[in-house]
């Protein structure tokens, strides 16, 4: 990995030269390779504290809030924040040249990297914002007849659930809702519960992968099948489930995908990828429309207009950085972190858990309830006297606090927090 990162070092560095440009974005990455260096000497386990506390270095978290909501949103780690402004200034010296001219030939190679690392073909991705861009794009580009049934869940995410609800209201599909009590733990109640409100009339069923209220991992694999067994397309919101669960998505059972690339990969803000079954392109309708919006070609979907081309290419850097640290030992930290704090924290009566703490069903993400109190208090007294940055969840059967750590969390930290649920318990 590090003789790659030195090549494409050397590469970049005749591309600025070539342009008449500094190469301080060579200079930058360059700086970063004395904390890989260190990295490559170990062989991690998912608790070895000296090697997550290398990668907190990689990071310019704030030394004063501690930042346990990363479900919201994800720092950068500083060879990222590097890429967007060398790539930035570089636009700025003359926008519709760097950009469209010089910038834009380079989004095939970007679209392979996303693509290998999301286990499907290059043909079937396409970057664009966010998950919400994605699905919607799926939601209202499916053609759908009055009568048709989509079968999702009041655990999905609020602006996917809303543009469900539009189209239900302006063309008359019939949306069935999948009844789930939190947290689950055995996959065929969550397959069974999608079962029964699946008919012949189901065109869709959508599934979250990882439920953001609470960090539950869903069976998306066994729902898909079953989905398509029964003669339904599937779409999958993974915002919370890419760079976050070691999976590929043709592994998944998907027809269509969505995630954000700036929550658990760490890429710029407003960064994200849809992902379309090859044989379905041609059928889903384009936001915005090219000359040929029935084209089975993937980039009718990237007729967006100008768009952030320095938040797009250092999309690249937060790949390097996600593959430096390991898919699978990523997982398995993140999943650690949440063990440990939880763990403590229910030792106190007064904690209680909307999350599990099997590995099956849960990463980073747990939210949390404390007797007594309302959560808009616990937010609030987390931030106000312990300076713990976390956010309020309130969703059926769920009302509580979410929090969520990331790679760059250390131990201390959670400690921290540990004793600070303790005494907002007393």
């Amino acid at each position: 990995m590090i003789n790659t990162r030195r090549k494409f070092l050397k590469n970049i560095s005749a591309f600025g030269l070539g342009l008449g440009v500094s190469g301080s974005l060579a200079a930058h990455e360059e700086r970063n390779f004395e904390l890989f260096d260190k990295l490559k000497s170990f062989n991690p386990t998912e608790n070895d504290e000296t090697f997550w506390n290398l990668i907190k270095q990689a990071y310019t978290t704030s030394s004063s809030i501690m930042n346990l909501n990363n479900g919201g949103v994800s720092p950068q780690p500083k060879v990222v924040q590097d890429a967007f402004e060398r790539y930035n200034q570089l636009s700025n010296e003359a926008p519709s040249y760097y950009m469209w001219r010089i910038l834009d030939k380079g989004r095939e190679s970007l679209r392979q990297k996303l693509a290998q690392l999301a286990g499907c073909d290059t043909e079937e991705l396409v970057i664009n914002r966010n998950t919400t861009e994605a699905l919607a794009t799926i939601i209202f580009g499916l053609p759908l007849q009055k009568g048709d049934e989509v079968v999702l869940s009041q655990f999905d995410y609020p602006n996917m659930k809303q543009a469900w609800l539009q189209r239900e209201a302006r063309e008359g599909i019939k949306l069935k809702w999948v009844d789930l009590k939190m947290p689950i733990e055995d996959d065929q109640v969550a397959v069974d519960a999608y079962k029964k409100q699946i008919t012949s009339k189901t065109k869709l069923v959508h599934i979250t992968h990882v439920i953001n209220w609470t960090g539950q991992i869903m069976p998306v694999k066994k729902i898909a099948s079953l989905a398509h067994e029964m003669g339904a397309e599937v779409l999958i919101d993974g915002a919370h489930s890419f760079a976050h669960l070691n999976f590929k998505i043709s592994d998944l059972g998907a027809d269509y995908f969505g995630t954000s690339l700036h929550k658990w990969l760490c890429a710029p803000f407003g960064t994200g990828f849809m992902y379309i079954k090859k044989e379905k392109i041609e059928k889903i309708w384009p936001a915005f429309s090219p000359p040929e919006p029935k084209s089975n070609d993937i980039r009718k979907f990237e007729a967006q207009g100008t768009r952030s081309f320095p938040a797009e290419y250092a999309i690249g850097q937060a790949i390097d950085f996600h593959l430096m640290i390991g898919s699978e030992r990523k997982f398995q930290r993140l999943h650690f972190l949440k063990d440990y704090w939880l763990k403590q924290a229910l030792e106190n009566p007064k904690i209680k858990s909307f999350t599990s703490l099997n590995k099956d069903y849960s990463g980073a993400i747990a939210s949390i309830k404390i007797e007594g109190k309302t959560r808009n208090e616990v937010v609030n007294q987390l931030m106000n006297e312990f300076q713990i940055h976390t956010t309020n969840v309130n969703i059926e059967n769920v009302d509580g606090v979410r929090i969520t750590p990331h790679v760059y969390t250390t131990i201390e930290d959670l400690n921290k927090l540990i004793l600070a649920l303790n005494k907002i318990a007393e």
